[in-house]
């Protein structure tokens, strides 16, 4: 794939508006898609997106649209909305798209109802696509602004992998390639839920020595559910896994984490998320069902999903986990 491609950047919120500035720093037409007319506005008219990244200047070369069907005329698509979304943005999508186009999921999650994965949606509802998703341990503040950052895009063609990866990595965004889509997918969606409970720990104020094993038994869990899905161990274990659990496990900037710590110094769950979006509570109760399915332990998720549908409170949830009986490290 040609190094100078048109590309669309689905989602002008904090992400997309972030990526949409790495990739205008090597590609002259960026064009970037919001919903909301007075977002699109600002940003051609001032250059800044106040409302979802303040104090960052949206590059210049950015072309803002209200128009999907404009946006899909782009020789690779990125799609940032939250996952539980994507089906309704995808089946809306679907009659501009030409044959093949590439589109790139920027989403950590797993649609709840059905337990699909972001790339198995995109296979629903537009089958002409070639899929492939962008994952890993960034913050869109940092992305936005040029810091050196590290992701995974797999597809399941190698060649698209490559290609893709390459059109979109610059010196300070490198973008690694895989082939294990399903283990990029599992590790975004996963850590999320993980992240909550590490909140919790330090809302709790429970210590480092808490957090520390909190983070690596719940990369344990991680590691379980990967394996019971097909993920490979390598990718569990690379950017899109450990590297993203790790970030957003230790960082208010997440907002999983930020839901955690509100919870864990007693805020009600109603207040707690502070209006704003956090996959992970979309995430817990479907990734524990699909846990159970294979018969995969995962305590702490489970901890997190009884935490946030009301069935237990903080309190239990930290019993719970911490009257686990003593077995060998696996």
């Amino acid at each position: 794939m040609a190094k100078q491609q048109r590309i669309s950047v689905l989602g002008a919120g904090a992400w997309g508006t972030a990526l949409a500035n790495a990739l205008a720093r090597l590609h002259p037409a960026v064009m970037l898609y919001a919903r909301d007319p007075a977002v699109a506005a600002e940003i051609e008219k001032h250059g800044t997106n106040a409302s979802y990244l303040p104090g960052v200047a949206v590059a210049p070369e950015i072309a803002p649209t209200t128009s999907l069907e404009e946006a899909a005329t782009a020789d690779v698509l990125l799609l940032v909305m939250p996952t539980q979304s994507l089906r309704a943005l995808a089946r809306t999508l679907s009659p501009y798209l030409r044959p093949a186009t590439p589109l790139i999921v920027c989403a950590k999650g797993i649609e709840r109802g059905t337990g699909r994965f972001v790339t198995e949606i995109l296979a629903e509802e537009i089958p002409q696509s070639r899929p492939a998703i962008l994952s890993g341990p960034s913050f869109a503040i940092d992305v936005a602004r040029g810091l050196p950052t590290a992701v995974t895009l797999a597809a399941a063609e190698e060649s698209l992998a490559v290609s893709l990866a390459e059109a979109l990595r610059s010196l300070t965004f490198r973008v690694y390639h895989s082939t294990d889509v399903r283990g990029v997918e599992i590790g975004g969606a996963a850590k999320n839920v993980l992240a909550i409970a590490a909140g919790i720990v330090a809302g709790r104020q429970l210590g480092a020595s808490a957090q520390a094993a909190l983070t690596t038994r719940g990369f344990a869990e991680l590691l379980r559910f990967g394996r019971a899905y097909g993920a490979h161990p390598e990718t569990i274990t690379g950017l899109s896994g450990l590297g993203d659990l790790i970030l957003t496990c230790t960082s208010p900037q997440s907002r999983n984490y930020a839901l955690g710590v509100a919870l864990g110094a007693g805020k009600p769950i109603a207040e707690a998320a502070g209006g704003k979006l956090t996959e992970g509570a979309f995430t817990a109760s479907i990734l524990v069902e699909m846990a159970r399915k294979q018969s995969v332990e995962m305590p702490i998720a489970e901890a997190v999903d009884n935490l946030l549908s009301g069935r237990i409170g903080v309190e239990d949830a930290i019993g719970r986990l911490l009257s686990r009986p003593t077995r060998a490290e696996v």
